[in-house]
């Protein structure tokens, strides 16, 4: 097994190993100087700013626009923090030893109906 032909690890292919990686990220390296990604798009100084959210806050800002002025905790809040401590302790409210999703209603009632008031605010927003 151990014959004059088989190459050790350390050092033969340790060192093809090393010129591998190093030629590999020389490769990249040529491939982003000769391919510079895009700075972003352009800005337009003259029109006004409207800050958005990332889409994964869309739904608590369109619940903003329904809840304005002193209620706007209420919308941005209050209610999403209900309905996620809803969801949390589904479980523990639905604790029967049924598996199937038909048979455990309020789980999964609740569980739905917050997904999908996520979703259509969210495509709300985005209108």
């Amino acid at each position: 097994m151990n014959s004059k032909s088989d190459k050790q690890f350390f050092p033969y292919y340790f060192f093809e190993i090393t010129v591998l990686a190093v030629l590999v990220v020389e490769a990249v390296l040529v491939l982003a100087l000769l391919f510079p990604p895009a700075i972003g798009r352009s800005v337009d100084v003259s029109a006004q700013y409207s800050p958005r959210p990332e889409w994964y806050f869309l739904f608590l800002y369109e619940l903003t626009k329904y809840f304005p002025g002193r209620w706007t905790f209420v919308g941005a809040v209050l209610l999403p923090g209900l309905a996620f401590a809803l969801l949390f302790l589904a479980p523990f409210l639905d604790s029967g030893r049924e598996v199937e999703l038909r048979r455990r209603r309020a789980a999964a009632v609740a569980g739905f109906t917050l997904i999908t008031a996520v979703v259509v605010l969210t495509l709300l927003s985005l209108l």
